[in-house]
């Protein structure tokens, strides 16, 4: 305790200098001594400059130059982090002598804050904790299976297939999995276990089954059968109160409260995707042929009316169509598409603020161009991104973009000076899209800024793109998410990938691997190629809250197409669904054993019936050659 006491009296500067010489593990454990030790273990000057270390970035710059001086700039970095005051700002001081080739210390300085300058991805006025930078960057990661919906018939069950995923918050800290079920149900999963009783990924609540099997007499406007045409997109939520999910033609509105439908949309095509949920913004909505902006006071008025127009023969057999007719008023204006499927719609950030979004939609889909729509102008088109690749995800960043930039950074080639004018550039957006081109997986980052000059004042003008096409992936990307300052895809081999903002770095990447943990020895089939699940849907799990005490609150929800997985920065082991299970108390390595011998067993069935197959068509041949 002495020792402690003699620590936590030093100056910030020195305590930061002594943190340099310890290893990540050790000041991890000094953060639980006080607080003032945890405030300075978590100084962001510090920890960024360890992310820079431990970078692909730096390897880069190293092998450009030859790797002429190694090991000079990482330690030199790392003193410059300790000798940053923690409570001013960010001054430069006067690192100890070391060898090293430049001609003079201030050349050496300057070198070191152009490489630091011309690698930090984050912008002015962006909120950015370099302590979970360096958990994502360089942390074990875990991927751990939520708690799987059962169809229990006697005692028969079978595991219901996942349908869509979406992402609501709860207050500051409560953050819930909603999604529809094969069985017409919805279902909340707690995604961090914040609930009295609840385990991390556990069921929350689950509706009675068929609740969007439209067929019953309280909602007689769907078919009975459309529960198979429940799409990816899954929910959107709008508030604890409401949620969207499409089945088939129709957005159907769900009370989480309750789990009972409170409203529904009819549209004209089978719906493929829609955008996320805004305050105050209508949702977005694609079907096979257009368009559409989804006012849910309209929904609400036709649930309550189509069933006082609509006799029972017509609930059953042609709803939509026949209610079409009846209805005098007029379909609302939509966009029709030239191309039809499109896949994603993103409603684009104001410049500069995360929070709130701005008048621009993107649509990406099954066609070689990324269409832009304004809509205080819908459904007129305002212009369109030509891409030539088929597109499935978008996202995007309140930040400026410049292809030619982000190639000279990634080499280390511009001032300081240059890169603060870059990141002070105002009005400038960035897109970005991830898909397939000819076989392999495609990123593309478009820079958008303003209209330019006698240009229409709304809309945006393209400054610049990229297309990584080469590096990207071996086969298509699924799926692009941002995740602190990196982005995040998910490819058809199975692969997570971390990369830079500028599309090309790789930071780090994680093969999902089987939903089933193996104990013990792994069977054949577990390591055949394609065996690992494929993520189709990634999601951000972050909280509102954040704190010194919350840290690496920043996981990522996926979707396989049939289950939800938790991909979390840690060391122990992920959880299972077969944990979850109620009443077996036996070992994981019984269970795995249990696994392999069911294996087994349908591996000899299926030889079996060959080989019968195998007899039968021989004793034919014989009766053949005889006869």
């Amino acid at each position: 305790m002495a020792g402690l006491s003699a620590l936590e009296s030093l100056p910030h500067e020195i305590i930061l200098e002594i943190l340099c010489f310890l290893e990540t593990k050790d000041i991890i454990h000094l953060q639980r001594c006080s607080r003032r030790l945890l405030k300075l273990s978590r100084d962001n000057v510090f920890w960024r400059a360890r992310c820079l270390l431990t970078s692909s970035f730096l390897e880069g710059i190293n092998l450009r130059r030859g790797a002429r001086f190694p090991g000079v700039i990482e330690g030199a970095l790392n003193e410059d982090a300790a000798l940053q005051d923690h409570d001013g700002p960010d001054t430069e001081r006067s690192p100890p002598p070391l060898d090293f080739p430049w001609a003079s210390r201030r050349a050496r300085e300057k070198e070191i804050q152009k490489i630091t300058a011309n690698w930090d991805p984050s912008f002015p006025g962006e909120t950015i904790s370099w302590y979970d930078e360096y958990i994502h960057r360089n942390s074990p990661i875990a991927v751990s299976w939520f708690e799987r919906p059962q169809l229990r018939d006697g005692g028969l069950q079978d595991h219901i297939e996942v349908k869509g995923v979406a992402v609501y918050q709860h207050g500051d800290e409560e953050v819930f999995a909603v999604s529809p079920l094969d069985d017409g149900s919805v279902c909340l999963w707690d995604i961090k276990g914040t609930r009295p009783g609840k385990k991390k990924g556990s069921i929350l609540q689950q509706s009675k089954a068929g609740l969007l099997r439209m067929g019953s007499s309280k909602s007689p406007y769907l078919s009975p059968d459309c529960v198979s045409g429940l799409t990816d997109c899954g929910p959107v939520l709008r508030s604890f109160v409401d949620s969207y999910l499409t089945v088939q033609g129709h957005v159907v509105e769900v009370d989480l409260g309750t789990l009972q439908v409170v409203g529904d949309q009819p549209y004209e095509w089978t719906i493929t995707t829609m955008s996320s949920a805004q305050p105050g913004v209508p949702l977005t909505i694609g079907t096979l042929h257009g368009i559409h902006l989804h006012d849910s006071r309209y929904g609400r008025y036709v649930e309550q009316t189509r069933q006082e127009r609509i006799d029972d023969f017509d609930r059953y057999n042609a709803p939509r169509r026949l209610s079409l007719l009846l209805f005098s008023d007029p379909l609302p204006p939509y966009a029709p598409l030239p191309h039809s499927n499109p896949l994603s719609i993103l409603h684009l950030e104001q410049p500069g603020n995360k929070q709130t979004v701005s008048d621009d939609i993107f649509v990406a889909g099954r066609f070689s161009n990324i269409l832009n729509y304004d809509r205080r102008m819908f459904p007129s088109i305002k212009g369109s991104l030509h891409s030539g690749a088929r597109l499935c995800s978008l996202t995007s960043l309140p930040y400026p973009f410049s292809s030619v930039d982000s190639e000279l950074r990634r080499k280390g080639e511009l001032s300081i000076a240059q890169v603060e004018k870059i990141k002070e550039t105002t009005g400038g957006r960035t897109l970005v899209a991830c898909g397939e081109y000819n076989t392999k997986g495609s990123l593309e980052i478009y820079g958008l800024g303003p209209p330019l000059p006698g240009q229409e004042p709304h809309g945006v003008s393209l400054n610049s793109v990229m297309k990584n096409r080469q590096t990207a992936s071996k086969s298509k990307l699924l799926s692009v998410i941002n995740h602190g300052t990196c982005l995040v895809v998910s490819d058809g081999s199975g692969y997570l990938k971390w990369v830079e903002r500028d599309g090309f770095t790789e930071v780090r990447r994680q093969y999902i691997g089987p939903s089933e943990r193996v104990v013990g020895h792994t069977s054949l089939f577990n390591e055949m190629p394609g065996s690992g699940e494929i993520a189709r849907k990634l999601l951000s799990t972050q909280s509102r809250q954040a704190s010194d005490d919350k840290s690496n609150d920043d996981d990522i929800l996926l979707w396989t197409g049939e289950k939800l997985g938790l991909v979390n920065f840690s060391s122990k082991q992920g959880f299972t669904a077969d944990d979850f299970e109620e009443g077996d108390t036996r070992t994981p390595e019984e269970v795995a054993a249990e696994k392999e011998k069911q294996h087994y067993e349908e591996r000899m069935r299926q030889a079996l019936e060959r080989d019968a197959d195998g007899v039968r068509l021989f004793k034919v041949l014989g009766a053949s050659i005889r006869g």
